[in-house]
């Protein structure tokens, strides 16, 4: 497995088996054609595509990580820990996930009764359209619901005035703790990585506490250079990073084509003297 730091690794994105619109082979193609050489999938709560995602990867003589990002909940909010190498038969890992993913279900009733208290008739139907499952239904699947029916122009407006939290149609919901989500990921012989930390609505002083208890539970790495980062906040996490010890880590979050950010792969390279999370994968 490619170990060099400057090596174009995308370890952050999401297939149909969770609220992407790719399957995982056809998302190890696109990597591939994009140049990506460590690749990981890294579904929201599920971890059905790994085994098809590593074929199709080694096949195009791509590196594979098996991952996860884990839905856990800090100081009343949710945030995503992924999980990276981890393996993906373990039976603690996915009895957890299973867990979270009843939770899910429940919640997808609620979100759809809401919208249809706002007048969108038909939304629960309408998110399972582009759902897997039932038990892996997210707010993602809502905002395509509201986009598809003409009620939002883009994915993000949907979160913007209904799914985001504090908005009419979110519904907040107890996940993993920090210390379950991070003591699955170590027991399937994995490393814990803190999932974009830019995107949490948290003040200076929570944000010192959030790092620090995520170290002391031993979280290795944090997301630097992400899709849902903004360039200047490659910087803020870079120094993050630097200073509580964490590995960095790099991923599109890539989700489909034209409703993504950034495509898979074509991030810019991790800032000056971090040590990726990938340093020691040989």
């Amino acid at each position: 497995m490619a170990s060099e730091p400057g090596i174009n690794a995308d370890l952050h994105c999401h297939s149909l088996v969770s609220d992407g619109l790719l399957g995982p082979a056809d998302l190890a193609r696109r990597a591939h054609a994009n140049g990506v050489v460590l690749w990981a999938l890294t579904d929201h709560d599920e971890l059905a595509g790994v085994h098809e995602a590593r074929r199709s990867a080694e096949s195009l003589g791509m590196s594979f990580v098996s991952g996860v990002e884990i839905s856990a909940t800090w100081a009343n909010r949710t945030i995503h820990v992924v999980g990276l190498r981890v393996d993906p038969d373990n039976a603690e890992l996915n009895a957890g996930l299973a867990g979270i993913r009843a939770d899910r279900l429940s919640r997808g009733r609620v979100m759809a009764d809401r919208l249809e208290a706002l007048g969108f008739k038909g939304a629960y139907e309408g998110a399972m359209r582009h759902a897997e499952s039932p038990s892996l239904l997210a707010r993602t699947h809502f905002a395509r619901f509201l986009v598809e029916s003409g009620h939002c122009t883009h994915i993000q407006q949907a979160f913007d005035r209904y799914l985001g939290d504090g908005k009419p149609a979110n519904v907040r919901i107890d996940w993993a703790s920090l210390r379950q989500a991070v003591r699955w990921i170590h027991a399937a012989g994995g490393r814990a990585v803190l999932a974009h930390p830019g995107r949490y609505a948290y003040t200076a002083m929570q944000f010192d506490a959030l790092f620090s208890e995520f170290k002391d539970l031993g979280g290795e790495g944090i997301e630097v250079v992400t899709g849902s980062h903004r360039p200047e906040q490659y910087r803020e996490y870079a120094d993050v990073a630097r200073r509580f010890g964490f590995l960095a880590s790099r991923g599109s979050d890539f989700h489909a084509p034209g409703e993504s950010r950034i495509d898979l792969g074509k991030l810019p390279p991790l800032p000056d003297r971090l040590v990726p999370i990938w340093h020691d994968w040989v």
